[in-house]
């Protein structure tokens, strides 16, 4: 179905829903969201999906959690302690909580999530950032040691990050790993009643929580993949709240006196993912495709100036951001890098450039924006639309173009995550495949004092920049909108945890 197919469709059925006002919301008790894609499976160790972390985080508990303002706070884990050296960590678990089954979580369970799982199942992305656990070892059922094969730096963090959560040993041992991601079973504020693949998602409060009771029963997550369509349900009722909206909507529906928009800078950089081969080889090109991008323009054409124009792989406020470094606009600069290697307007180079349409706010829009400045100094690109899934699976495989305009999520804010991650060879989250870069980012992984390895991650951001390693352009901005009266607690990350969610 095409996406003008598909927005007829969904506009057709909002028009039905409001001549039938009994099929809107009819409980102060639900919610209905609009969200922009789907999980890929309710197994949450699988696959580093960023936009389905706030769905996982309703279903499943991590380890460790994240205050709104990214500070790291106990959940399951109640201790944690780092060594200096850092290979080893002790930590303590709640003795209070049970999966959705009713089986009682113990460090069994931890040892089975973080240690077992990882070596007994192949393909699990959570194989990649726990990689260098050795071994675990269960003291009790609440007191557990992980133990590393060489400094782990980043182990706390990473146990409130992407795929660290905690899954029933038992149950997955049962069923299947297969099975389990068809019917998952937490330890989260809500169970998973439904799921209809690209369609929608039904979450029912789990009344035995240990922690803080939701104040909403039931969370109906609709998959709408047009922005356009997202902005018409939020506005007709059809859904009590919509994110990633095209930022000139989020604008408009300020003015709406029934709703409440947003826009909010986040811990995501938007950024070219640049090859270093194909027509990317050449330094001298990827240096000119950097300098032709006028950041501040897309900034205000296409996020109200809200999206902080970047030079480096790190936001304004974390570890890892420079104030005096930037890579400034200069086409006359671009033009002359191009000349050198035998390029230019009258002689472009051309270029495979991959986005999404409507996965974060304006990506399509953007990406055409950065096509039209790059062909005033002699670079061609011929944009490729990609579905959000379609990125990961050419990211593994090694068959992105030169360039690919994406939203790269690091909601710990540490450097490592961000810098290190985008550009380890070894790691399948960078097409940068280039060892000159990639064996100094391999050995920083193993450095544990915390000031060495910051000043080292910026060290190796600037290298970066000075290849044209990468090509970041914009903090990410959440777009969204919600019925006013209703209230959602704002993350520094992006998160929109529907736990948070209350009427008022």
């Amino acid at each position: 179905m095409t996406p003008a197919a598909s927005r007829r469709g969904f506009l057709a059925m909002t028009a039905a829903t409001l001549a039938a006002p009994s099929l809107v919301r009819a409980a102060d008790d639900a919610v209905t969201i609009a969200w922009p894609s789907d999980v890929p499976g309710w197994d949450p160790n699988q696959r580093f999906t960023p936009d389905a972390q706030s769905l996982f985080k309703a279903v499943f508990d991590q380890p460790l959690d994240q205050a709104p303002d990214l500070k790291l706070v106990p959940h399951l884990v109640t201790r944690w302690e780092l060594s200096a050296d850092g290979l080893s960590m002790p930590i303590d678990l709640r003795d209070d909580v049970v999966f959705h089954n009713g089986e009682r979580m113990t460090a069994d369970d931890f040892r089975f999530t973080f240690f077992e799982r990882i070596k007994s199942t192949p393909g699990l992305d959570i194989a990649n950032s726990w990689r260098k656990v050795q071994d675990i070892e269960v003291l009790s059922p609440t007191k557990a040691v992980m133990r590393f094969s060489s400094p782990a730096p980043t182990a706390p963090v990473w146990l409130a990050f992407l795929g660290s959560y905690l899954v029933p040993k038992g149950y997955v041992e049962q069923v299947g790993a297969q099975a389990f991601a068809q019917k998952p079973i937490g330890t989260g504020p809500y169970r998973l009643v439904e799921w209809e693949v690209n369609g929608r998602i039904v979450l029912e409060r789990n009344d035995k929580y240990w922690g803080p009771r939701p104040a909403i029963r039931r969370v109906t997550v609709q998959i709408i993949k047009d922005p356009s369509a997202r902005v018409a349900a939020v506005q007709s009722g059809q859904v009590d709240i919509a994110i990633n909206l095209p930022v000139r909507e989020a604008v408009r529906l300020q003015g709406e006196p029934k709703l409440a928009a947003e826009l909010d800078p986040i811990t995501r950089i938007i950024l070219l993912q640049v090859r270093n081969d194909l027509g990317f080889e050449d330094a001298n090109v990827r240096l000119a495709a950097h300098h032709a991008i006028d950041k501040a323009a897309l900034s205000r054409a296409f996020y109200n100036n809200a999206a902080v124009p970047l030079s480096q792989l790190a936001t304004p406020g974390t570890p890892g951001y420079m104030d005096d470094f930037s890579v400034r606009f200069d086409p006359e600069l671009a033009k002359q890098l191009l000349a050198k290697s035998g390029f230019g307007p009258d002689k472009p180079v051309k270029i495979g450039f991959a986005t999404t349409n409507g996965q974060f706010p304006s990506d399509y829009d953007l990406a055409r924006a950065i096509a039209q400045m790059w062909k005033r100094v002699g670079i061609e690109a011929d944009i490729q639309v990609i579905e959000y899934p379609k990125y990961f699976e050419l990211n593994r495989g090694h068959k992105l173009p030169e360039a690919t305009l994406y939203s790269f999520d690091n909601a710990t804010g540490d450097p490592e995550i961000f810098v290190g991650y985008m550009l380890n060879p070894k790691l399948p989250f960078s097409p940068w495949q280039d060892m000159t870069i990639g064996q100094k980012v391999i050995d920083l992984f193993n450095v544990a004092d915390t000031a060495k390895r910051y000043a080292g991650w910026q060290a190796i951001d600037r290298e970066a920049m000075e290849i044209g390693a990468k090509i970041p352009l914009l903090q990410s901005v959440l777009t969204l909108a919600r019925q006013k009266n209703l209230a959602v607690t704002k993350y520094a990350n992006g998160w929109v945890l529907p736990q948070t969610m209350r009427w008022t």
